[in-house]
């Protein structure tokens, strides 16, 4: 829910640094619109340990190898 617009504002900044910064994007390699390198390659799931970080309060999650 959206109480005002300074929380829409808030919501949508979040939404974009998310979509332009870290999202994969199919339609380019699996990077995201800001990245200029490749990714990494996919690691074995079962030798790594996966990280979740919640965005926009919890309606993304976004996945990284834990340290």
């Amino acid at each position: 829910m959206i109480y005002n617009t300074r929380h829409l504002l808030a919501v949508l900044r979040g939404f974009l640094a998310h979509d332009n910064q870290h999202r994969p994007h199919q339609g380019r390699g699996q990077r995201s619109p800001d990245q200029v390198t490749l990714p990494a390659p996919v690691a074995d799931l079962d030798a790594v340990r996966v990280r979740r970080r919640k965005v926009l309060y919890g309606l993304i999650n976004e996945y990284a190898q834990a340290a």
